[in-house]
């Protein structure tokens, strides 16, 4: 059909875990005037909900926003995909040559001969689809920030210098920050590869999608606990006056930082001010240098500090990193301090085309890094993580509206992950735990605060509505505060085995001592819950190891079901699982097909963990909840309008599709939310 656009320009600003519950509290409450002003110049529903696909997962639901297909269509059905054949691992999913779906942006740029940039976008956008000389992607391959699963150099640092000390350490791989007790370093015995994320993260670039192996058998292997590790190197240095420096002044003491793999020093200068109270670092290269790499006042922090840091080769390699100065004493004698990963500036790989990369650093500067801290920690989210963010946001934005103002793009795709980075390492200790002790008023006071962050990122595009662009402020899904805890039942990285060997459907094998391993006895394994929200049965001719024979696999699949939902909270008395159904029937829900379980099941309001597991529509703890957002405003778009339509995810790629005045994507399920837009269809 053909149609006359409505706007000439859109923009998406996505920002993932954004959700419409605390948003409506927040707005009612005045503390987010940037997103009234859109509600009020634009439509939406007045509970601000976008009704989500499922499961309730980022590049799964970044997917259907870009194409207008469920995910039992596009085929990327969780963080994770199937490995078919293969039960006991996983494949990763953000890798658009796994999705079956034509995303939109590829009908603009080739059909419409729109501009259009695809930025960070964490489904289904990289490497790109189309070679047209229109589309241009950044990124796309983990949803954190920009770059961080290529251009890491050196881990975080945790120091801590004093007077006390006699001699400097290095202990790599060996520090975390804990919980309830200040910036206190401890040796750890067992030691995970990096912050926790990075095994979710660390995956397929551009190469391939990369198998993976998590097995997860108890509760201290799943997110929540491994995420509450923050693993660094920990840097211990004396104290001492300044000696054989260029130029030090009167009073100042020295500490010596270490750097990279133990072998990179950065001689530090301790200053007092003119009262005579030590609150000032400077970080030198040399002594013998007379200006400082970075000077640090107590309790600030300052962000992209450039200097090379050596690779596992021995090459110096030009790095930005951010130092946090978290304390220091008035009388010199300690200091703490938090020094991020560095990461290699000249990274460009993931930059479409290359010369991008080179425009983003002449007129914004570096990409920033993104904060590595322990979510457990009130210091580190408030001092690090929090202020981190708001100088990614600001980052970003002046991106962002440097090609608006300049009419570089016709189209923005955008996503910011925030929120979803603040979800996962602290949303769930905004409800009191007693085996975490934590301040549940002081971790719902850091959620307000990422929300009046993300009202400020969006009042940076607010004038861009008056000036043509139609812009849609959307997420993938909410974030969750858990009440219950200590159910191991789907997990969005891996397969969970606690419940379902409960129920008798799994066997692991034992070690010599008796000890449960991470392998299968598949000999007695007859199901397994992989990921998020699939149960697989080991069939003969089907899957590897198969046991069941596929004439007994509706009675099995039904029998696994009644289980589901006879299963109960073995603390409480609850029951778990709120839905449960086979493959063929869940394509009611959009979930059935290869791509999926023979039985999609979803866990009941109150197990949810952060986001993954449960449906769309549930409600958490603290005011948190699953649903998405959605408001549209600008051209195209009804000014101040409310309506009473359920709009569904799959609804914004073809409303696009309409606005631009383009054909629908090809595998589009949806349909233009018709009620908001000034044209009648």
């Amino acid at each position: 059909m053909k149609r006359s656009a409505l706007t000439e320009k859109i923009a998406v600003i996505g920002v993932d875990g954004f959700e419409p519950r605390l948003a409506k509290k927040f707005l009612d409450q005045g503390k987010m005037p940037n997103l009234q002003k859109f509600i009020d110049k634009g439509s939406c529903r007045e509970d601000l909900v976008l009704l989500g696909a499922m499961p309730t997962v980022t590049p799964t639901l970044w997917t259907t926003l870009s194409t207008g297909a469920y995910p039992g269509t596009h085929g990327i059905t969780c963080f994770f995909g199937h490995n078919h054949g293969q039960l006991d691992s996983v494949v990763y999913n953000l890798d658009s040559r796994r999705s079956k779906a034509e995303p939109l942006w590829n009908v603009l740029a080739e059909e419409a001969n729109k501009k259009t940039l695809v930025w960070h976008w964490p489904g289904s956008a990289w490497p790109p689809t189309s070679d047209s000389p229109n589309l241009h992607v950044v990124e796309g391959t983990q949803p954190q920030t920009i770059n961080t699963g290529i251009a890491g150099v050196d881990i975080s640092k945790v120091v801590v210098a004093s007077n006390k000390f006699e001699e400097a350490q290095f202990l790599p791989n060996t520090s975390t920050i804990t919980p309830g007790a200040g910036c206190i370093i401890e040796n750890v015995e067992e030691l995970l590869e990096d912050d926790g994320e990075a095994s979710y993260l660390r995956a397929a670039i551009s190469s391939g999608a990369k198998v993976i192996k998590n097995i997860i058998t108890c509760e201290e292997e799943n997110e929540i606990h491994v995420l509450a590790k923050m693993i660094a190197d920990t840097v211990k240095s004396p104290i001492k006056d300044a000696v054989g420096w260029a130029n030090a002044p009167a009073g100042a003491k020295e500490f010596i930082l270490t750097l990279g793999k133990g072998l990179e020093r950065r001689p530090a200068l301790l200053l007092r001010n003119e009262q005579g109270v030590y609150d000032t670092v400077e970080v030198y290269k040399s002594k013998k240098d007379l200006e400082p790499l970075v000077t640090i006042e107590g309790g600030k922090s300052v962000y992209d500090v450039v200097d090379t840091i050596k690779n596992d080769e021995g090459e110096n390699i030009l790095c930005n990193r951010n130092y946090h100065l978290l304390t220091i004493k008035p009388d010199g004698s300690e200091v703490t301090m938090l020094i991020g990963m560095a990461m290699d500036v000249s990274r460009d790989d993931l930059f479409h085309p290359k010369s991008l990369y080179k425009e983003v650093i002449d007129h914004i500067g570096y990409v920033p890094n993104r904060p590595v801290i322990n979510g457990a920690n009130e210091i580190l989210v408030d001092k690090v993580f929090i202020p981190t963010w708001d100088h990614y946001c600001e980052w970003q934005a002046e991106c962002l509206t440097y090609f608006m103002k300049n009419n570089k793009y016709d189209v923005i795709y955008s996503h910011l992950h925030n929120v979803d980075n603040g979800g996962h390492l602290f949303w769930h200790f905004a409800k009191h735990q007693e085996k975490w002790n934590n301040n549940e008023v002081a971790y719902q006071g850091f959620i307000e605060r990422m929300y009046i962050q993300t009202d400020n990122y969006l009042g940076r595009f607010l004038p861009y509505v008056d000036e043509g662009w139609t812009i849609i402020v959307t997420s993938d899904h909410g974030l969750s505060c858990q009440e219950n805890l200590g159910v191991e039942l789907g997990e969005a990285g891996g397969i969970t085995t606690p419940v379902m060997e409960e129920l008798g459907y799994v066997k692991l094998l034992t070690d010599e001592n008796g000890n449960k391993t991470h392998d299968f006895d598949w000999a007695n394994t007859k199901a397994v819950a992989s990921r998020g929200n699939h149960i697989y049965l080991n069939l003969i001719g089907r899957d590897e190891h198969g046991i069941v024979d596929p004439k007994d696999q509706y009675d099995l699949e039904m029998q696994i079901i009644s289980d589901l939902y006879s299963y109960r909270d073995p603390k409480n008395g609850k029951r778990v699982v709120s839905l449960a159904m086979r493959n063929k029937d869940a394509v009611i829900i959009g979930l059935s097909g290869p791509e999926c379980g023979d039985i999609i099941y979803f866990t009941e309001e109150s197990y949810n963990v952060i986001h993954a597991d449960s449906l769309s529509t549930q409600d958490g703890y603290a005011d948190t909840s699953l649903s998405p957002i959605f408001v549209a405003a600008g051209p195209g778009i009804k000014q101040g309008y409310k309506t009473e339509r359920v709009i569904r995810q799959v609804d914004i790629a073809p409303t696009m599709a309409f606005l631009s005045g383009v054909r629908l994507p090809a595998q589009n399920e949806g349909s233009p939310v018709h009620q908001i837009l000034t044209e009648e269809i």
